[in-house]
C-alpha cells in the first residue's frame, strides 16, 4: 500500500512538473501583448521631440509618433500613457518594465537592434548639423566642423555621429535642449534629427536664424520593445493595416513628415 502511495505521489509530482513546464513554455507565446492587455495600459517612453512627440497648449502629447501610438494602443484595446525618459537609459527603462516601448523617432542602431525587439522601419531620417544662418557658408563639410563647440542629446544618434568624428560636445537631456544651446550662443552648433530640424528651425519657426548644413548620415526609425517581446510583431501587423487604410500618411501629412514615411 505504501509503495502504491509512493508511486502515485511520484506520478502526481511528475504531472505537476509537466504542467509547470507547459505553462512556462506558453508564457512567451502570450508574452507582452497579454501583459499589456491585462494591465490595460501601453506605456510609451518618449522625449520632447517635435514633430514626433511634443505637448500642445493643453499639456497633451501630440505629434506623428504620439498620434500613431494612441492608435496602436486602441488596436490592442488599451489606453496609452506617455512617460518622458532619459534617452541614454531607454534600454534599462524597457527591461525594468518602467515603459513598454520606446517610440520617439528612434534610430535603428546596432545597439538598439541588439538590445530590443524592434519593429520594421517606418520612417527615414538623418543627423544634421544646425548652426546660425550667418555662419552656415563656412561649415559645409565634415572637415570644417573641427573648430565648432557642439551640443547633442545624451545617448542620441547625433551624439554617436560626433563621437565617430572625434568631436567633443556638451551632452544635453533632449534634442530641444541642444537646439536651445545654439540659439542662446552657448554652443556654436548642435547635431539633431533632420525631421526635427525641418520642423523647428528656419523661416516661420521659433528659430528663424538657424539653419542646417552637413547631413552626417542616413537612418531609419523604428519602435523598440523588450527583447523577445511579441509586441513587435503586433506593431508590424497594425502598421501595415494603418498604412493600407491611409491613416499613416494622413497623420504624417498633418505633421509635415509625409516625405519621410517608408512605403509599405
Amino acid at each position: 500500500m505504501k509503495r502504491k502511495l509512493l508511486i502515485l505521489a511520484l506520478m502526481l509530482g511528475l504531472t505537476l512538473s509537466l504542467c509547470a513546464c507547459a505553462a512556462k513554455d506558453k508564457a512567451p507565446q502570450d508574452g507582452d501583448t497579454a501583459y499589456i492587455q491585462e494591465k490595460g495600459t501601453l506605456v510609451v517612453g518618449i522625449t520632447d521631440f517635435a514633430p514626433m512627440d511634443y505637448q500642445n497648449e493643453n499639456g497633451e502629447w501630440i505629434g506623428f509618433d504620439a498620434d500613431m501610438a494612441k492608435a496602436f494602443a486602441e488596436s490592442l484595446g488599451v489606453k496609452v500613457e506617455f512617460i518622458e525618459i532619459n534617452w541614454d537609459n531607454k534600454i534599462m527603462e524597457l527591461e525594468t518594465k518602467a515603459i513598454d516601448c520606446v517610440w520617439n523617432g528612434m534610430t535603428l542602431t546596432e545597439e538598439v537592434t541588439t538590445a530590443m525587439a524592434t519593429s520594421e522601419p517606418y520612417c527615414l531620417n538623418g543627423q544634421v548639423v544646425v548652426i546660425s544662418s550667418d555662419k552656415a557658408a563656412d561649415y559645409q563639410d565634415t572637415d570644417s566642423l573641427k573648430t565648432l563647440r557642439f551640443a547633442a542629446e545624451n545617448g542620441s544618434a547625433g551624439a554617436g555621429e560626433l563621437e565617430s568624428l572625434g568631436l567633443e560636445y556638451v551632452a544635453k537631456p533632449t534634442q530641444a535642449d541642444a537646439l536651445l544651446e545654439v540659439a542662446s550662443g552657448a554652443s556654436d552648433a548642435c547635431v539633431i534629427d533632420l525631421l526635427m530640424a525641418g520642423a523647428m528651425i528656419g523661416e516661420g519657426t521659433s528659430y528663424p536664424d538657424l539653419t542646417y548644413t552637413v547631413q552626417l548620415n542616413s537612418e531609419e526609425y523604428g519602435v523598440g520593445f523588450r527583447k523577445g517581446s511579441n509586441l513587435a510583431e503586433a506593431f508590424n501587423t497594425f502598421w501595415k493595416k494603418a498604412y493600407d487604410e491611409g491613416t499613416v500618411l494622413k497623420t504624417a501629412t498633418a505633421y509635415g513628415v509625409q516625405e519621410s514615411i517608408i512605403e509599405k
